[in-house]
């Protein structure tokens, strides 16, 4: 028995048929060129450039190689016959006396006597390193204030052990366990949850910067202006928000998976201070610009805004009081003040309810002072972080043009920019040469197979995105001509088999790439979205939809607003058959309230 067990373990040799599809090389490459836009494929063709000699780039200010040693060839032998005919003249020297710079000389050698001070000092030019501007963020600037105070070693590391933590829109996430080492950091999902409701609660309230984008403004919009057959405008560069840098620079180690076995919190990292100089720390932090930084919720960071602005106040009261230019202007502000500072620090969940009526008499004070204090406080800003955390916009330059030409709509490529490649004729040659040993030969000779294979994925790549755009064009002439309001639902397994290709091929071909139209710049990705069921529902967009329910939001009464059940009746009168989740789904992701928070009671 055990004889045979060791027959099976012993190692065999077993030849095994079978059949696979796998990518060659030439097509990895198809499928990685497809999905680049234009600034993605520059930098692709330049570094294929550097990388294979064999290619060069092709301008028309730039002559060919050949022609360029021909005409070398004929100056060199028109230079040599020139030489040979014309008579050996003597050049006319020029006297060495006439080229002393006696000016020169004498101020540096000889001794004049008084010279004018403009001339005695040094000019010292400024270094080119002082024109380089830095963007300064909310970590430097906090640092930089921090510098300037006056404070205790202990207190000044953990101020800067807060500064270090704090968030792109400047609020402090991290607990005193954290901050202390006594707790391991929390992970990057509880910290986004954090800020999400933050953001929520902010919207809810109306302030301005706090506002997500609803899903429904995706295009660009730029210059409205049709555009000619004869011209391009994809010079147009349009600045699309990128994500910033969250400053959150973890002091502490990231935790092990390993759990932790002692019932006693275990140390992650030993401070120089205490919890006294945390809190002092903090207090030091709030208390520097923007006002508002530093804070831990939505609450504090409005209250610290509405304090500072009531110093500023009083400051500015006393001040004019000892000049004896009082009026009766500071009282008024200073009582809408009061009142917003009395909302927000016990009835800020009751305001984003727009429950004015019971915070008024919570509060003792008639409903318009309540709604007053509602308008100062939409001054505030519920991000102060995002004031000097300036995020860099990103270049978007489009790769195609829907221009209409008569009746007949264009597609152009936007290929200015973009280097013209050839094959170089010089190496083409070394493969011809028997001089040449076998290794040059085939090195050039893979190098031309693979700077074939890149100029056919070009032109593939230019082929396949020209006939998704024309198909497109076909589908979305009313959207072109008369707006976002006639953008039809459009699938990418529609248009693949239209032309012929796998759904993944769309797909990376409208991959981050833009057009420019009369309506914008748009991504190509904007163009597709489901259709809504029902007899109309059929044409319409998802997109469409939403851009309804928001629509009969925004004319509902405030005092009596629609319910999700109402906007559903609604939308199934006019033929478009959605559930009340599916609507209460797209108010959400516009954000938009719920009924009971829209109402306002009167």
């Amino acid at each position: 028995m055990t004889n045979d067990i060791m027959v099976l373990l012993q190692p065999r040799l077993n030849l095994k048929v079978s059949q696979r599809q796998i990518l060659t090389p030439g097509l990895v490459q198809m499928v990685s060129v497809l999905a680049l836009n234009k600034l993605e494929l520059k930098d692709m063709i330049t570094a294929e450039m550097v990388e294979n000699p064999v290619l060069e780039e092709l301008e028309e200010s730039v002559p060919m190689i050949d022609d360029v040693n021909r005409k070398e060839e004929e100056r060199d032998r028109l230079a040599a016959a020139s030489t040979e005919e014309a008579p050996a003249t003597a050049e006319e020297k020029k006297d060495p006396f006439e080229e002393i710079d006696f000016g020169s000389f004498f101020k540096d050698y000889l001794d004049p006597g008084y010279r004018s001070p403009s001339e005695m000092e040094e000019i010292e030019r400024p270094s080119f390193e002082n024109f380089l501007s830095k963007p300064t963020n909310l970590t430097d600037h906090l640092t930089w204030q921090l510098g300037a105070l006056s404070v205790c070693k202990e207190v000044r590391e953990a101020a800067e052990l807060i500064i270090g933590n704090l968030n792109e829109d400047g609020y402090l996430i991290a607990t005193d366990d954290e901050l202390m080492g006594v707790a391991p950091p929390a992970s990057p999902e509880a910290d986004a949850t954090v800020v999400e409701n933050v953001v929520k609660e902010a919207a809810a309230l109306g302030l301005g910067s706090a506002k997500l984008e609803d899903g429904i403004n995706d295009g660009i919009n730029t210059d409205k202006a049709a555009l000619s057959s004869s011209e391009w405008i994809g010079a147009n560069l349009v600045s699309s928000p990128t994500n910033g840098n969250v400053l959150a620079a973890a002091t502490a180690p990231a935790p092990t998976s390993e759990p932790v076995k002692t019932v006693a919190p275990q140390k992650i990292y030993k401070p120089n201070f205490n919890l006294e100089d945390l809190h002092e720390a903090l207090e030091v932090v709030r208390q520097m610009d923007p006002p508002g930084v530093g804070c831990r919720d939505l609450r504090e960071c409005l209250l610290a805004q509405l304090r500072f602005h009531q110093q500023q106040l009083d400051s500015g009261k006393h001040d004019a009081a000892k000049n004896g230019n009082g009026n009766g202007t500071g009282d008024s502000t200073a009582q809408v003040l009061a009142d917003a500072i009395a909302v927000v620090d016990q009835h800020l969940r009751g305001l984003q309810g727009r429950q004015y009526k019971e915070i008024g008499k919570a509060i003792n004070r008639p409903i318009e002072a309540v709604q007053q204090a509602l308008e100062y406080i939409r001054t505030l800003d519920p991000r102060p972080g995002l004031r000097y955390n300036n995020v860099q916009p990103r270049l978007i330059e489009p790769d195609v043009a829907f221009v209409k030409h008569g009746d007949e709509w264009l597609v152009i490529m936007n290929e200015e920019d973009l280097p013209q490649l050839r094959l170089n004729p010089a190496y083409k040659r070394l493969m011809t040469r028997d001089t040449n040993d076998k290794d040059t030969r085939n090195y050039v000779k893979e190098r031309y197979k693979s700077a074939i294979q890149l100029i056919k994925n070009i032109e593939q790549r230019k082929q396949t995105i020209t006939k998704v755009c024309f198909s497109i064009v076909a589908r979305q002439q009313d959207f072109l001509e008369h707006g976002i309001d006639q953008l039809k639902p459009m699938m990418i397994k529609e248009v693949a088999e239209e032309i012929g290709v796998h759904p993944s091929t769309v797909s990376r071909a409208v991959a981050s790439k833009y057009a420019h139209t009369p309506q914008g710049v748009f991504e190509l990705r904007y163009f597709f979205s489901e259709s809504v069921q029902g007899p109309e529902g059929g044409g319409t967009s998802l997109l469409i939809l939403k851009r309804r329910v928001k629509k009969l939001i925004e004319d509902e009464d405030p005092s009596r607003p629609l319910t999700d059940e109402q906007i559903t009746r609604i939308l199934q009168q006019q033929g478009i058959q959605v559930t009340r989740r599916t609507v209460a789904k797209y108010r959400e992701d516009m954000n938009i309230p719920s009924t009971h928070q829209r109402r306002v009671k009167k």
